[in-house]
């Protein structure tokens, strides 16, 4: 049995370019990884899927399942003639801009591989990656990167150390297809130069006017994580609706969760770590 866990993904700046020819977005984009997430488990056993946890309830475990596609298309890249009994445990809120399935699918591929003896760094790992979407490379990586093209052009950075941030979603599910319809689709240029952290502190989430659009309360939530004490950076991740903020201490997050729970008891809340 393996088990992999499938951090929450941040886009700590998402800069859009230009629509491309295929259909997806140029991008430049600061990709970083919480230590918290959903949990990937994989055994050799008869063919299928089990989904627990609070978020279970919001998907199907039918073939379209992104962890299934997952599956054959690892089976048919390496060929692999087995069954796999599969569990995930559901934990981060669903079309929700850190890279649930994504980061799911690419646990998969991870707990796949070593249960075969495939090589993390495997080419054709990060080539089937980007076939099951463009967030999967970036999360299959699992490190802090830069990302180009439509996000799967991965160049690692140096990441934030574990750095205390408080991820916020209002409850809502947000289309990133419905957030890219209203993009303005003005190029407003690259990412600065710098650190990690001043290259995002320096950047911006082009999508996050376009998605206050479609959910009015993204723009609540981000007002709200502005005003926290100790704040370093507050933004939406990917097309929303989940805002982060990165925090100067432990503590200081600790309070602006207690304070935020005590006013939004209906927002999910997550206390973690960016590494």
């Amino acid at each position: 049995m393996i088990v992999e866990t499938a951090p929450a993904k941040l886009n700590l700046a998402l800069h859009v370019r230009r629509r491309r020819d295929d259909g997806y977005h140029e991008l430049d984009t600061i990709f970083a990884f919480a230590r918290d997430g959903d949990t990937v488990t994989v055994a050799p056993g008869e063919a299928s899927l089990r989904i627990t946890g609070p978020f279970a309830n919001g998907l199907g475990s039918g073939p379209d399942n992104l962890i299934l596609r997952a599956e054959g298309a690892f089976k048919a890249t390496f060929g692999i003639d087995a069954s796999h009994a599969i569990t995930l445990d559901k934990h981060l809120p669903i079309a929700s801009g850190i890279g649930g399935g994504s980061a799911d699918a690419a646990a998969t591929l991870r707990a796949l591989a070593r249960l075969h003896g495939i090589a993390a760094h495997d080419e054709r790992l990060f080539a089937l990656a980007a076939s099951l979407g463009a967030d999967v490379p970036a999360c299959l990586l699992g490190h802090a990167a830069f990302g180009r093209g439509k996000g799967d052009a991965l160049e690692k950075i140096a990441g934030l150390g574990d750095m205390p941030a408080l991820l916020v979603n209002p409850g809502v599910g947000v289309s990133t297809a419905a957030v890219f319809a209203r993009w303005d689709r003005h190029d407003r240029g690259a990412l600065p130069d710098g650190d990690t952290l001043e290259r995002a502190i320096g950047g911006r989430n082009d999508l996050q006017l376009a998605a206050e659009q479609v959910a009015p309360v993204i723009a609540e939530v981000m007002s709200v994580l502005t005003q926290q004490a100790g704040v370093r950076l507050a933004r939406m991740s990917g097309s929303g609706a989940t805002c982060f903020a990165l925090f100067e201490t432990p503590s200081l997050r600790d309070t602006a969760a207690l304070a935020i729970a005590a006013a939004q008891p209906d927002w999910w809340q997550l206390a973690t770590t960016v590494q």
